[in-house]
């Protein structure tokens, strides 16, 4: 089925399926035993919200190019463009939606080694 006549979801899973994210490091910390850090680039669609999750651990974001914005469960919602850096604190509930450009970022994870990169939450 083409996006043209595909439904909403349809349409958002498409999307999210053309979600390009590539670990670029991956390194267990010298200083922390059993802490390791991952470094990814992470290319999101225009128009594209993400599954709300949290992660083992805290995330620092820098956007290279595009914009959008990120909810945190209680808190206020952050718009985030080229240039601006973010830090999600550890095991936050949070998502990101594009806007019509979608985003580019580069992403930090520090978190509890052996632990899933990221987990999914209501």
């Amino acid at each position: 089925m083409s996006l043209g006549t595909a439904s909403k979801s349809e349409a958002d899973e498409s999307k999210i399926s053309t979600l390009k994210l590539a670990n670029l490091l991956r390194t267990e910390l010298e200083i922390v035993e059993g802490v390791e850090v991952i470094m990814s680039l992470i290319e999101v669609p225009s128009d594209t919200s993400l599954a709300k999750h949290y992660h083992p651990g805290e995330e620092f974001v820098y956007i290279l190019e595009g914009s959008g914005t990120v909810w945190q469960k209680g808190k206020p919602e952050i718009r985030l463009k080229q240039g601006d850096v973010f830090k999600v604190p550890l095991e936050q509930v949070h998502t990101a939606k594009t806007d019509t450009n979608g985003f580019k970022a580069l992403v930090f994870r520090v978190h509890k080694k052996g632990e899933p990169e990221r987990i999914l939450s209501d």
